[in-house]
């Protein structure tokens, strides 16, 4: 033990025993001391609050006080014991010892007529001193601790661990909730009574779990204060441990999110319009396409039409009055002819009237067979027996060809792909639909380009509709565009 000057009161009537004490304290030359003396208990307490005092020694029988009466008025006096007692008693008496052990003495010496206690009163001194001097550290790191998280806006916490849980600590902070620190731990109920009924089972299990195995816990719930006020938390605790690793106990935080989450529902509010809004833009164009086609077809290809007949007509009067037809002539029918099939690409491209006419899947093999024609690729398109025969929502066929069709699109212009598969069937209670080729593959630096946007489109359009869509591709591998869609999104509308 480092060398320390105490300060020793020594209350004892005895001059004999006062002397062999102050002789066995100055034979240990382990520490120095200034003793101080006092032959009343009364002397003893006007000395103590006078002057500091280490430590001291009281003999239980004194001329005015008693030992116990004694520690009474020390402690009524000061509020709390002002340095740690040993008592000196030649009574052979446990209650004695337990009555001034319960009245603030540290620790106690029997007297006996050897004088062998003597001998333990110098260990005995600095073991009281140097627990009261670990004690007073604890407190002031626990004063310090509360002082800092105190400060901070979070609830602090410590809690047992094991199926009978309770709160050990709780900051003052959880008057955000309108219940003191004091209700908080006593009643071990409240936590979870003030969970808002919505998210009481999944966050009781979570809180239940870590607490009875000592795993961490983050887990974010609404509490209702006493007020009826809902606000958001993120409860986040991990173990305490001691040297060995055994969990002692949790200590926690309980944040205050109600802010963000507010922000978060706000924005996911928003989301939720800007995808009605697109979705609503997507079926007015849908129907504006089909308008311009119907059009298209309507004035054009009547006009285109009308001008292949009349040369037509004109061509067969020449040929019965035996005249051969001007070339310029059959160069203008073949040019009508020309534009009639660009006017029948334009309508096939704006909205192909075999998806109105004869539904979804007819449309994909008919579309499949179009790419086939066109780019030399070889396309396989499969749909299973069941989803064949089931009748489609037609807001959902459109989404489902324009998506197919953005995708055949990307992999003809893209992929350098030879082959490119379309399959869709049922997986347990939803739509699968699956465009896959064998090309060299999309990156993932692709399919997350905000650049991208037929990709863009191509999610949007699936989740307006409560679909998820994947996009995956290895190099040399090919590129999987997958949608998966909810059944009950599926059938017409009743």
């Amino acid at each position: 033990m480092p060398q320390s000057q105490l300060h020793i009161l020594i209350v004892e009537d005895d001059t004999v025993d006062r002397l062999a004490c102050k002789r066995a304290i100055t034979g240990d030359a382990s520490f120095s001391f200034v003793l101080h003396e006092a032959a009343t208990g009364r002397d003893g307490l006007e000395l103590i609050a006078r002057q500091r005092i280490d430590c001291i020694l009281l003999d239980y029988h004194l001329p005015d006080l008693n030992g116990l009466e004694f520690l009474s008025e020390l402690t009524s006096a000061h509020g709390t014991m002002p340095a740690p007692v040993l008592l000196l008693t030649g009574a052979d008496s446990a209650a004695v010892v337990a009555a001034a052990m319960k009245r603030g003495a540290w620790d106690y010496l029997g007297k006996d007529l050897d004088g062998n206690y003597l001998e333990l009163l110098p260990s005995a001194i600095q073991r009281m001193v140097r627990e009261r001097r670990l004690a007073e550290e604890k407190r002031a790191a626990e004063a310090q601790f509360r002082s800092l998280v105190e400060q901070i806006e979070a609830i602090t916490y410590t809690a047992s661990l094991g199926e009978a849980t309770h709160f050990q600590y709780i900051s003052p902070q959880i008057k955000r909730l309108g219940f003191s620190a004091g209700e908080w731990i006593l009643d071990p109920g409240l936590h979870f009574r003030q969970i808002h009924p919505d998210d009481g089972d999944e966050a009781i299990e979570c809180i239940m779990r870590s607490r009875s195995t000592g795993n961490a816990l983050r887990h974010e719930y609404r509490l209702v204060s006493r007020n009826g006020e809902v606000l958001w938390f993120r409860d986040e605790a991990k173990a305490v441990t001691d040297e060995q690793g055994r969990k002692l106990f949790l200590q926690g935080i309980l944040v205050d999110i109600t802010q963000s989450k507010q922000a978060e529902q706000a924005l996911l509010h928003s989301q939720a319009e800007l995808r009605q809004l697109a979705g609503h833009l997507e079926t007015a164009k849908e129907a504006e396409r089909k308008r311009i086609a119907q059009e298209i077809h309507d004035e054009l290809g009547g006009l285109f039409t009308g001008i292949k007949a009349y040369i037509s007509v004109y061509v067969e009067r020449l040929k019965r009055a035996g005249t051969a037809p001007d070339p310029l002539l059959m160069e203008v029918a073949s040019l009508a002819d020309n534009g009639f099939q660009a006017v029948r690409r334009v309508i096939t491209d704006l909205r192909p009237s075999v998806l109105d006419q004869l539904g979804i899947w007819t449309a994909l093999e008919w579309y499949a067979n179009q790419i086939e024609k066109r780019s030399g690729l070889e396309c396989e398109c499969s749909i299973e027996d069941q989803l064949a025969e089931m009748e489609i929502e037609p807001e959902v066929s459109t989404m489902l060809f324009r998506i197919a069709q953005e995708a055949l699109t990307n992999t003809v212009r893209h992929a350098d792909a030879s082959k490119v598969t379309i399959h869709a069937g049922l997986d347990s209670g939803s739509l699968t639909l699956e465009i896959r080729d064998d090309g060299k593959g999309i990156g993932q630096h692709s399919t997350e380009n905000s650049e991208s946007w037929g990709i863009v489109g191509m999610h949007e359009r699936a989740r307006y509709f409560g679909g998820e869509l994947s996009i995956t591709g290895e190099a040399g591998r090919g590129t999987l565009v997958r949608l998966r869609l909810p059944m009950e999104e599926l059938r017409t509308n009743e």
